[in-house]
């Protein structure tokens, strides 16, 4: 893959956005925590809640850096946006504060080029949907595709290793639950696609 320009900063803010009961929030812990196994010694997770019911959009926010981390608040500059259900992307403020270089990961069936969004980053998409429901990972109804798009955002921008995902999968998911999700990550890492960055 081509050199990743997050690489060149010390601190990586993302944000996430969701509907509730999507897992949007345990993405961003998981990722938080798979971090500090990689070695960021700054690593931290904060939720941002709209209405309080399931299928109403929300946020959270996760700082991951080498050096403590102290900031709480909501991420408002992002280096990478992930989107669990492109419908947000219609939302006011899904993309805000994303700039040149950044990363939009979205769970999506459509090629990133086809993502009708404005901006100078670079999309990446995945049908993270179509794995889940093929393995599953179905409650009450509902995909749960939060650890399907860690695989997303692990390959496109590589702030992350699978292996780190995984052992934060067997640490927080019963035992029953934990293979399912590890295919989810793995199957969506490999059919993840990218781009470059929009005009």
């Amino acid at each position: 893959m081509p050199a990743n320009p997050l690489t060149n900063k010390r601190l990586y803010e993302i944000r996430w956005h969701g509907r509730g009961g999507q897992g949007a929030i345990t993405a961003a812990k998981i990722a938080a925590q798979a971090a500090f196994l990689e070695g960021y010694r700054g690593v931290t997770a904060a939720p941002s809640f709209g209405a309080e019911r399931r299928g109403a959009p929300v946020s959270a926010s996760t700082r991951i850096s080498p050096e403590p981390v102290i900031v709480m608040s909501q991420v408002e500059n992002p280096d990478v946006v992930v989107v669990l259900d492109q419908t947000l992307l219609k939302c006011d403020g899904v993309v805000n504060g994303l700039g040149k270089g950044g990363w939009l990961i979205v769970n999506s069936r459509q090629a990133p080029d086809e993502v009708e969004v404005a901006g100078e980053f670079k999309i990446a998409t995945a049908d993270a949907t179509n794995v889940c429901q093929e393995l599953g990972l179905i409650v009450a109804g509902h995909t749960i595709v939060n650890t399907a798009i860690l695989g997303a955002f692990a390959r496109a921008t590589g702030l992350l290793n699978i292996a780190s995902l995984e052992e934060v999968i067997r640490e927080r998911f019963p035992k029953q639950d934990v293979d399912v999700n590890l295919a989810a990550i793995r199957k969506t890492y490999e059919i993840t696609k990218v781009a470059k960055a929009k005009d």
